[in-house]
């Protein structure tokens, strides 16, 4: 229904993505080609290795500590846990072994969320007041963070420190975005090139480290949703998509919406950094 927040696990060479809505998260090994689909009691978005046995995920009341093999449960760090109306969306891990993480009103109510800074459980408001946040992502070298509020087209560039991922100064405009759909979920790779899904359009689209889109490649889904490098270089992108909030007839012209597809273009990507707890 909601297709979000993959990434990849480059010692099992597992990639990993949700169905937010659908408290659903889904295990695909790319070796043999197989999916294994894991309820979960709350909604969840983010995944992130701790170690061989762990990994925290992202979910509507906070951080979960997730057993990999069980696939048990433990809330470890509550993040708006007592707020119902919000759930987690969008978030990545810096090499500093920090997390950025993004909530929303699960009916995306104006100005209802936030992103934060966590850091061995420790919770930092970075930017209240945000409708949807996405596009969190960092530079090759950890200095510069970028993230967006989907809902004002807008990318944002900030410097961060490169040992804490805390933000140096105030963020500035990166792109200003007024064409079709919206700026979703992205990832930076070894260049400094970021790959941003565009919801609504159907497409993941590279900006260059000075903000020049650069190139656009088309996925047979209109609401493109999150992209990560998967595979033993990191070379490829595996997308997400969405079929929430598309009626009958739009479902009937969108076939593959809610499909999660690996594209042909080799990148230089980048395998995500472990979470410390």
């Amino acid at each position: 229904m909601l297709g979000e927040g993959p990434t990849y696990d480059r010692h099992t060479g597992t990639a990993w993505w949700f169905d937010i809505v659908g408290r659903k998260l889904v295990e695909y090994a790319l070796s043999d080609n197989t999916a294994t689909l894991h309820d979960l009691p709350v909604m969840g978005s983010v995944l992130a290795r701790v170690d061989a046995q762990r990994q925290v995920i992202a979910t509507e009341t906070g951080l979960h500590l997730r057993q990999t093999a069980t696939g048990k449960l433990e809330l470890v760090t509550p993040i708006e846990a007592d707020n119902p109306v919000t759930r987690s969306n969008d978030g990545r891990v810096h090499a500093c072994g920090a997390l950025w993480i993004g909530t929303m009103g699960k009916n995306a109510e104006k100005h209802a969320g936030a992103i934060y800074h966590v850091a061995r459980g420790v919770v930092t408001t970075l930017y209240p007041d945000i409708t949807i946040p996405n596009a969190i992502c960092f530079s090759p070298d950890g200095t510069v963070a970028y993230f967006a509020d989907t809902d004002t087209k807008r990318m944002m560039r900030v410097d961060i420190d490169p040992l804490t991922a805390l933000p140096r100064g105030e963020p500035a405009v990166f792109i200003d975005h007024r064409g079709q759909g919206g700026l979703d979920g992205s990832v930076c790779d070894a260049d400094g090139t970021i790959w941003n899904a565009r919801w609504g359009a159907g497409c993941v689209d590279a900006y260059s480290p000075q903000g020049k889109r650069v190139i656009s490649l088309q996925v047979p889904a209109g609401q493109t949703s999150c992209p990560a490098f998967v595979g033993k270089d990191a070379s490829r992108l595996l997308v997400t998509s969405a079929r929430q909030g598309l009626t009958a007839n739009q479902l009937a012209d969108d076939p593959n919406a809610g499909s999660t597809f690996l594209l042909d273009h080799t990148v230089k990507g980048r395998f995500e950094p472990d979470y410390i707890l």
